[in-house]
């Protein structure tokens, strides 16, 4: 009889530390009150009435508060946490984009739960529009958008402002668990290919072979001579024409001697040439191999005449 008084405290015990009650949803466009409720929308939280935190103060409930919202008339449910306790009582409201998710309409019964979850490791996300990819940075502004959620739910659509633009996102993956919690977490961030993008096609890039008028070694002859160094004429401070060049005649294009192009050229490819010629070999004559030079082979000279004695 003992046992049993203990083992129904410790059971009672247990119902105690769970929250679990029915509200009646409205979306934050609802919520009376002067002051623009717009940052709810922004976020992944909700707001319930005062009776609320007195019930959750009096159960022993781990911190930060999160909550497991159910529908039970289309068996949908996500996870959330909890902006404010201001609400009318039996009332609670949601983003748009929660409500949304649950298949809730204006003043619909909502299962709202107490649930612990565990920290984020890995997230992965799809956009629901290309517009996505114009963002310069998607990552940093998903992680700014995501301060204002507390958890994520696998298969949820979650709803992102920035540039006065919402762009929706799909949950696709969430590791360790298809809930998590991602209050002070170091989690990794992936994405998916947007709703209805298509990879750009690649066209190989074709190369047009040059024609025989634009290989024929002949035809640069007939190019543009164009600007020449050093040709024009002279002219002397005193006025005279004595000791002037006359200026040189023009160059015909048929004197211009052009070298022959690299047919083998590739685009991206660097070729080096030096301007290296074989020296031709100089034909030696007898005659020139017996006056090569000799070292020491003059003939000395003395400052004494000769037949004359010192």
């Amino acid at each position: 009889m003992f046992s049993f008084h203990v083992f129904d405290h410790q059971l009672a015990r247990g119902f105690q530390n769970r929250f679990s009650t029915q509200y009646r949803c409205y979306s934050v466009s609802m919520l009376a009150g002067p002051n623009d409720r717009s940052d709810v929308e922004k976020g992944g939280k909700i707001i319930m009435p005062p009776s609320a935190l007195d019930q959750l103060s009096r159960l022993n409930i781990t911190y930060p508060m999160l909550f497991k919202l159910t529908n039970k008339n289309s068996d949908r449910m996500t996870h959330c946490g909890v902006l404010e306790f201001v609400a009318d009582e039996g009332i609670c409201y949601l983003p748009h984009w929660m409500m949304q998710n649950l298949l809730l309409e204006e003043g619909g019964l909502v299962q709202v739960e107490s649930v612990n979850l565990m920290v984020a490791t890995y997230s992965k996300f799809q956009p629901q529009s290309p517009d996505f990819l114009d963002i310069t940075n998607p990552k940093a502004v998903l992680e700014n958008a995501l301060r204002n959620f507390a958890c994520l739910t696998t298969g949820d659509v979650i709803a992102i402002n920035y540039n006065e633009k919402i762009y929706e996102l799909r949950v696709m993956e969430t590791k360790p668990d298809k809930a998590v919690s991602i209050i002070e977490c170091d989690m990794n961030v992936d994405f998916d290919a947007p709703l209805g993008y298509k990879e750009p096609e690649r066209r190989p890039n074709h190369q047009d072979e040059p024609t025989e008028e634009e290989t024929d070694p002949s035809s640069y002859a007939d190019m543009d001579t164009g600007f020449r160094a050093f040709t024009g004429s002279g002219n002397r401070l005193d006025g005279k024409t004595k000791g002037i060049e006359p200026s040189p005649a023009p160059i015909a294009p048929s004197d211009i001697k052009r070298g022959i192009p690299n047919y083998d050229f590739k685009i991206g490819r660097i070729t080096f040439i030096r301007n290296s010629r074989p020296q031709p070999k100089k034909i030696v004559d007898d005659d020139d191999a017996m006056n090569r030079f000799i070292a020491f082979s003059g003939q000395g000279q003395s400052l004494r005449k000769k037949g004359r004695k010192p």
